[in-house]
């Protein structure tokens, strides 16, 4: 029997390499796609099979699949939707086309490939589509709106197709991470400076003093900050496991906020999530850095 196929986004560095290097161990065969052609070229090095796939490239993702497919004789057993970027800064100061920009690869791209994936796995019976969401896609905090926007987009599109593939086969997963060691600070800068203006925002004092300093400065690992390998456990359940659960949660904050969300009342959980108008100089479990997270592309 040849080996079960996984196709996973974002697999640069992270939760997306750590769980390409963690799947082929347990003897998958790990389709680790990246967005950068030279981040492929790296992977190759390491004997993946590495396609190049860039979720805001709609003819990159295609192509991406056509090589998978090509490789495996038309079958992929799994699917891992990783890749994302985050965008810090006030909702007030958010352009529009940032939110465009954000959705086209955190949600619309992830829609597109997982629609090109569904025909594979009804055609052989089978299939695991996992989706890599957030704690902030469960509740969301100051600074975090455009990433919160598109993960809670996520939860909900990913609850409605769990309940339409029901008897189909195919078994649809959440991944909920809270903070996970990855590049996302790093890798969300370009994107703030790209549309922030936030020197001419009525919110310029709190960019400079806090936002500002925790973008450009590490402040080494969040208080309950774990290794991208949390999250490579909680997919090979989803893999592997024969009844795989909707939701898996990664973290103490993870846990922490589903329960504050189902407790508490949403004036209440405003307090606990939005810290005043500020950040908190000392992160409570509720508020990791705004610009540390879990995924990348």
């Amino acid at each position: 029997m040849s080996a079960r196929s996984i196709l996973i986004t974002g697999c640069s560095s992270g939760i997306g390499l750590a769980c390409a290097r963690g799947m082929r161990a347990r003897g998958w065969r790990v389709f680790a796609s990246c967005r950068k052609q030279e981040d492929c070229d790296r992977l190759r090095a390491e004997g993946f099979d590495a396609p190049r796939l860039d979720y805001a490239d709609e003819d990159s993702i295609h192509k991406a699949l056509e090589e998978v497919l090509a490789a495996t004789g038309g079958r992929l057993d799994a699917l891992f939707n990783n890749g994302a970027f985050a965008l810090p800064g006030a909702v007030e100061d958010l352009p529009t086309g940032a939110l465009r920009s954000i959705f086209e690869t955190n949600f619309f791209g992830w829609h597109t490939l997982t629609r090109a994936v569904i025909p594979v796995m009804r055609a052989q019976g089978h299939g695991r589509i996992v989706q890599c969401s957030s704690v902030l896609g469960m509740v969301t905090m100051p600074w975090r709106g455009a990433y919160s926007a598109t993960k809670f987009a996520l939860e909900g599109l990913t609850d409605t197709l769990r309940i339409e593939m029901r008897g189909t086969g195919l078994h649809i997963c959440l991944i909920e991470p809270g903070p996970v060691t990855s590049r996302i600070r790093v890798n969300s800068i370009p994107h703030f400076e790209r549309w922030i203006d936030w020197e001419a925002s009525p919110r310029a004092a709190q960019y400079r003093a806090q936002l500002r300093k925790r973008l450009y400065e590490s402040s080494g690992p969040d208080r309950f900050e774990l290794g991208p390998e949390a999250v490579l456990k909680r997919l090979v359940h989803a893999c592997e496991a024969s009844r795989p659960r909707p939701r898996y949660y990664v973290t103490t904050p993870t846990y922490l906020a589903g329960t504050l969300r189902r407790l508490l009342p949403t004036r209440l959980l405003d307090r606990v999530t939005g810290a005043g108008q500020g950040l908190r100089s000392d992160p409570s479990p509720l508020h990791p850095d705004p610009t540390e997270g879990k995924d990348h592309v």
